[in-house]
């Protein structure tokens, strides 16, 4: 008489295979595993934490499967009161992913949820202390700042930030009509600067091109016949321009010598005898 029947052998191995199934976990290569024996922190019987095959022991052990790869978190908008007391609405990305996969499960309860906190509370912290155009002009150096903090205050929980930046920053619209206005006077000041800028380079070519025409009489006599050929190449119009004095100075000395009467001819005096 045997001692198990076949009923028996296959209910045993049907409870060993599920026995087994409940300790054996396959972990992805972006996935670590924590685990607690007992409650204190343990290693797997095989395979240790991760990644590809562990076994652990069933019913004793438990394991938390923690992802590695880089998380994308939005910042919820915050309200801010900047330095220069102007109330504006801000929000931000953060990334951040887990390094210690042990330090994220039993350093903090909800290491996502804290990490949120911490970046909502860091925001108002940091943009409070800012002026209005150096949130808006220095995005740099204040997503560099809230980069670090964020990074110290989550380094004991095992989490690194690799990036923090500010996405919006919603103005009243007092304020937008107020940043425009002054963009406008900027840009017209430019504007006129630029303008000034180039009277005055063109005023001083056209000395130096006066000082070289008046050095040299023949120049400016081609200038100004070029100028006489530019003037008639118009035909909608009839201009009237003076001759200069030069040209006709020849004509004017030759009708004065015509013009002048001749000579008188001195008789001689009679002679006494």
């Amino acid at each position: 008489m045997t001692l198990f029947s076949p009923t028996m052998l296959f209910i045993l191995l049907l409870g060993f295979i599920i026995l087994i199934s409940k300790g054996f976990y396959i972990l992805r290569e972006y996935e670590r595993g924590v685990i607690f024996r007992f409650g204190r922190l343990a290693k797997g019987l095989i395979g240790m934490n991760g990644p590809g095959v562990v076994i652990i022991i069933p019913f004793v052990d438990k394991l938390v499967r923690v992802s590695l790869r880089t998380v994308t978190m939005d910042v919820p908008p915050q309200d801010v009161i900047t330095k220069d007391n102007v109330s504006v609405k801000v929000n931000a990305v953060i990334y951040f992913r887990v390094v210690d996969s042990e330090k994220a499960i039993v350093g903090v309860e909800d290491y996502y949820y804290a990490t949120s906190m911490i970046a909502q509370t860091t925001l108002r912290s940091v943009l409070g202390q800012s002026q209005l155009d150096d949130l808006l002009s220095k995005r740099d150096e204040i997503n560099a700042d809230l980069q670090r903090i964020i990074d110290q205050a989550t380094e004991p929980w095992g989490i690194k930030v690799s990036a923090v930046e500010v996405k919006n920053v919603d103005l009243p619209q007092e304020m937008q009509r107020a940043i425009a206005r002054q963009a406008e006077a900027e840009r017209e000041r430019r504007s006129k600067v630029i303008h000034a800028e180039g009277e005055f380079q063109a005023s001083q070519r056209l000395s130096d091109a006066a000082n070289i025409l008046s050095r040299n009489p023949a120049a400016l006599q081609l200038r100004y016949l070029e100028t006489i050929m530019n003037v008639a190449g118009d035909k909608n119009s009839t201009i009237l321009f003076p001759v200069p004095i030069d040209l006709l100075t020849p004509f004017l000395k030759h009708m004065e010598s015509s013009d002048a009467p001749p000579p008188k001819q001195v008789e001689p005096e009679p002679s006494d005898k």
